[in-house]
């Protein structure tokens, strides 16, 4: 899908949507350097045949040539649940530093013994060219941009702000859509309640760019809101909703959430900071599947 671009004050927007995951990239790039930072790319996976292809980052290359700019960061707002990421596909065809929360370690630490990673989980990050802390200032070519730290949907969530303008990740949605789950293995609804506010006390016209939309029937795909309409209008956290109530209201709807369809190859690729498993002296790669962790067993009749 084209979409348009959006400036913002001295750096450009370029979104992509991937109809399959519900997931938007982003390319922002800075209009005096032509540096760029790449957010939440997506390598494209076939479930049904285990067949990973580069569509999406394919997209965003040419957007890349297109426009003249020299990839500077790959920005990923957390390891995803929902799709694999392209960052690695994406590096070896622009270059670029991988980068992503420092709290990723704890993900890496729960996750690794689950998929048999253990030694990979030891390397505490090491998959990823850099990790930012709370608060680090970074910039995109001449354009200034800062991590915020906002655990609570996984413990190693970031959004990034950037020129004025706020890449959330899953821990916001667009207003009509709420929130993300937060029952994912160190995920944590009143952590995630307190990490929207430090979103929200952003000032009312901040811009605001989320990952993912999964639009009501009869709405169109969307990506753009501004801090004021999710403080006003947001369904879970809008108006003057508590901390005690969100986490009830997140705690009830994730008790009624199956598994993301791509959870298992998901997470094993993104805490590698999306590098593939590495081939078995046959050649080939293989994803593991952890039997009777994951999701909850039917009940009875």
């Amino acid at each position: 899908m084209d979409l348009p671009a959006t400036p913002l004050r001295s750096a450009t927007v370029q979104p992509f949507f991937d109809a399959g995951t519900g997931t938007v990239s982003y390319v922002v790039w800075d209009h005096a350097t032509r540096q760029a930072a790449v957010i939440d790319p997506v390598l494209d996976y076939d479930p049904k045949a285990a067949r990973t292809h580069t569509a999406s980052v394919d997209r965003i290359l040419a957007c890349v040539r297109r426009e003249g700019l020299s990839v500077q960061w790959i920005l990923e707002t957390h390891a995803h649940a929902d799709h694999l990421s392209g960052a690695r596909a994406l590096q070896a065809a622009a270059g670029g530093r991988v980068a992503i929360g420092e709290r990723i370690r704890a993900v890496q630490a729960v996750f690794g013994p689950v998929f048999g990673a253990e030694a990979e989980a030891a390397a505490e990050g090491g998959d990823f060219d850099h990790l930012f802390a709370d608060g680090d200032s970074f910039r995109i070519g001449a354009t200034e941009a800062r991590a915020i730290g906002v655990p609570g949907h996984t413990p190693a969530d970031m959004a990034y702000l950037i020129d004025g303008a706020v890449f959330c990740g899953d821990t916001l949605f667009l207003p009509d859509v709420g929130t993300a789950r937060a029952d994912f293995p160190g995920g944590d609804a009143a952590a995630l309640y307190r990490s929207i506010q430090r979103l929200l006390a952003l000032p009312g016209d901040t811009r605001m760019f989320v990952c993912h939309d999964y639009p009501p029937e009869g709405r169109a795909p969307h990506w753009e809101t501004t801090v004021d309409a999710q403080r006003q209008g947001n369904v879970h956290v809008g108006g003057a909703a508590t901390e005690a109530q969100f986490v009830a209201l997140r705690r009830a709807r994730d008790a009624t959430l199956e598994a993301p369809v791509l959870l298992l190859p998901s997470i094993q690729v993104n805490v590698r900071g999306g590098r593939l498993p590495p081939p078995e002296p046959n050649g080939i790669a293989y994803l593991r599947i952890p039997l009777n962790v994951f999701g909850q067993a039917p009940s009875g009749p």
